[in-house]
């Protein structure tokens, strides 16, 4: 099986932690050494292991917080 390889270039934020230490994230992540896209997903607490989770591309990112701007309060 061929080798998975990961770097997260950029760590933009944590959304939310988990009573064992992951913590959901938004970061840009190249995955086996493509263009890194935006990644939100659970890491483990040294980021060695990981959840499922979405990639999004700069444009895909553009709509998406376009989408979110326009969201009436969540309340």
């Amino acid at each position: 099986m061929a080798e998975f390889k990961w770097e997260i270039v950029q760590s933009i934020g944590v959304l939310s932690e988990n009573a064992r230490g992951w913590t959901k994230e938004l970061n840009l992540v190249s995955w086996n050494e493509r263009p890194a896209k935006f990644d939100i997903r659970e890491w483990s607490p040294d980021h060695g292991s990981m959840n499922k989770g979405l990639t999004f591309t700069q444009e895909e990112m553009e709509t998406l917080k376009e989408l979110l701007n326009g969201l009436e309060d969540l309340d």
